[in-house]
């Protein structure tokens, strides 16, 4: 049924680089109550990479989260690909220049080859941005997806 959710691939980050990227989407979502995931796969099957993410989106539950506020950041490793997706909650709140940003900020690293640090910084700045807007509670928060690394095909 959800064929997409493999956990591995070819290695597209070093042991090192993934404990790393975990570490920063842990960080991230210990100031908020917002969710924040990353997917990664070879290929993108769609044309344009944000359908892509959508459908991944869907596919993960991430609409499921009681705030509406979850964001992926989605990578095609071999088309050179990469999306961010945020649920209603937070796109709206954050507006477009923000993902526009974002996705910017990866693409500068990812040209210099700094894939893992590209996410990392996008991950740090989607984390602040739902700070601002999601705050951490510790009475009423609970960790509502994985933080792990999604790999699919």
């Amino acid at each position: 049924m959800f064929s997409l959710l493999k956990r591995k691939q070819k290695k597209f980050f070093s042991d090192e680089e993934e404990a790393k990227i975990v570490d920063a989407i842990r960080a991230a979502e210990q100031q908020t109550s917002g969710e924040v995931r990353l997917y990664v796969e070879s290929k993108n099957r769609f044309v344009d990479p944000l359908d892509r993410a959508a459908e991944i989106f869907l596919h993960l539950n991430m609409h499921e989260t009681a705030n509406r506020n979850a964001v992926l950041i989605y990578v095609a490793t071999v088309h050179r690909e990469m999306a961010v997706f945020a649920d209603e909650g937070i796109y709206q709140k954050a507006g477009q220049q923000f993902w526009n940003n974002a996705v910017h900020a990866m693409i500068s690293e990812f040209k210099n080859d700094n894939y893992a640090e590209g996410l990392i910084e996008v991950i740090s700045k989607t984390g602040q941005l739902l700070k601002t807007h999601f705050p951490y509670d510790s009475a009423t928060d609970k960790n509502e997806l994985p933080d792990d690394i999604v790999f699919g095909n």
